[in-house]
């Protein structure tokens, strides 16, 4: 289980425009419990520093989670590449969560990967916003023994559906 996480974590690619830290998470049982090891971790990430830490708690009903960065085009005053917080994470097969996979990567709001009709050209930046996303999920499937994927949101609404409608309606 733990390989595998450390393989997600190699391909994942960290922003190299955040200055705020990610944090290392290690929580029991289920996501109701408090979290048994929380560590900081200044820019750059250490994956090392995260494995070791990982391997200190590994149990069947554990989750590691690293909350980390990003960049993503996102639209303030104007269009800029800026860090985007993203949660990486692996379950253990006793770990309480809604979900059956043992990797799980949290990409945040979904307003990152959605063209916004009130701003002119946000179809096309999104759209590299979305290429990432994508490369992300390829790089997985060829580095990792992936069996199922599934895209959601917070809502529990289809997110290939809600992307859909919003690009039909911007044509």
């Amino acid at each position: 289980m733990l390989k595998h996480y450390e393989k997600l974590l190699r391909i994942f690619p960290f922003s190299r425009l955040a200055r705020q830290p990610s944090t290392f998470k290690v929580i029991a049982v289920d996501y109701n419990e408090p979290a048994v090891l929380e560590v900081p971790l200044p820019a750059p990430v250490q994956l090392d520093q995260v494995m070791s830490a990982a391997k200190d708690f590994a149990h069947a009903d554990s989750c590691y989670r690293l909350e980390t960065w990003w960049d993503l085009w996102q639209f303030e005053t104007e269009w800029k590449l800026t860090p985007s917080r993203v949660a990486l994470c692996c379950f253990g097969p006793a770990f309480q969560h809604e979900n059956d996979g043992d990797l799980g990567i949290d990409f945040g709001i979904d307003a990152n990967f959605l063209p916004r009709p009130d701003v002119q050209g946000s179809a096309r930046i999104v759209q590299s916003n979305i290429k990432s996303l994508l490369k992300l999920v390829h790089d997985g499937d060829d580095g990792l023994p992936v069996e199922t994927r599934r895209l959601w949101t917070e809502s529990g609404e289809d997110f290939s559906e809600k992307l859909h409608q919003a690009l039909s309606t911007l044509a």
